[in-house]
């Protein structure tokens, strides 16, 4: 079998040729005794070529069969990634602009609501004046010193618990509301009871609303409240009867009447400061039988009795 002939060697590789030493020796003798020695324009040119293959081997690049050398390549690629994120960049500069937009429009939501959030709990929003709205019966002054202690509480924070107890004190509220109105006021809206009457007993005359809540008790009636008088107490039907019956009458109706009385829930009567008594019956319907009332005793004003209790047919007597 033949061996395969060995690869050639790169140009700078090769080994150079060792120098003639005797050559050199000789020449140098014929310098130093002052002989000139003119090489012919052969030898220069071949010294010269041998000089610049000395430098190409020693300072260039190798070059490929197409001229290229390494560097060249190199540069290339390098361009071309260049080149290359220069487009990633391009296609993506809406998106990431979209993206920055998002950030910001965020973190702009977010600071507000946490600086919104920090100054609401804060003393910039802190109570300085209480105002009540909706008193009638009651002292709104003296409502609101009740609720001195909430004065200085930012309004994020004013105690819910607090305010009711103390609204406890003052049974005429029914209901309330709180309102905040920044940065400094805090409304207090309350309904108040409506009485319906007053109830007699060995402590005197106490003053009570539909729901049969005490209001207040004094040891002598009231003017413009009739006496209740049912059996069963506040407790039974016909105290519940009554109470709607009296709320249902008209305001003139409602100013004379003196006395209410109930045995059951179908059979309240009402007393009337002229000596007229009205058979109500039960409370069905009773803003239609307030209506018929009010005609009945125009067209009768000499009545002693009227009987609404069925009222498309009305006895006056």
């Amino acid at each position: 079998m033949r061996r395969p002939a060995p690869l050639p060697t790169p140009p700078e590789q090769q080994a150079k040729p060792a120098p003639d030493r005797s050559s050199r020796r000789a020449r140098d003798a014929r310098t130093e005794s002052g002989d000139a020695v003119q090489p012919a324009a052969g030898a220069a040119s071949a010294v010269e070529g041998i000089e610049e293959t000395r430098v190409d081997a020693a300072g260039a690049e190798p070059e490929s069969s197409d001229g290229l050398t390494a560097g060249d390549v190199w540069r290339a690629a390098r361009a071309r990634r260049k080149a290359l994120r220069a487009e990633i960049r391009r296609f993506t500069q809406r998106s990431r602009r979209r993206r920055l937009i998002w950030l910001c429009a965020t973190g702009a939501v977010v600071l507000l609501i946490g600086g919104s959030v920090a100054a609401a709990y804060s003393p910039l929003f802190a109570v300085e004046k209480i105002t009540v709205a909706g008193a009638f019966a009651l002292d709104a002054a003296a409502v609101e010193a009740a609720l001195a202690d909430q004065v200085g509480t930012p309004l994020a924070l004013v105690s819910e618990s607090e305010v009711k107890a103390a609204l406890i004190a003052f049974p005429l509220i029914e209901t309330y509301a709180l309102e905040a109105k920044p940065p400094h006021d805090l409304v207090v809206r309350i309904v108040e009871r409506t009485p319906i009457g007053v109830i007699e007993s060995g402590a005197g005359f106490t003053l009570v609303d539909a729901a049969g809540v005490a209001l207040s008790t004094t040891p002598d009636r009231p003017e413009g409240q009739p006496v209740i008088a049912v059996d069963g107490g506040i407790e039974s039907d016909a105290f519940e009867s009554v109470g709607l019956v009296v709320r249902s009458l008209p305001a003139d109706v409602r100013a004379i009447v003196t006395d209410v009385s109930a045995s059951t829930l179908d059979d309240v009567t009402l007393k009337l400061s002229s000596g007229l008594t009205v058979v109500w019956g039960s409370a069905d319907r009773s803003a239609f039988k307030a209506e018929v009332l009010a005609s009945t005793m125009l067209a009768n004003p000499a009545a002693r009795e009227i009987d609404v209790s069925s009222p498309e047919v009305v006895v006056a007597g």
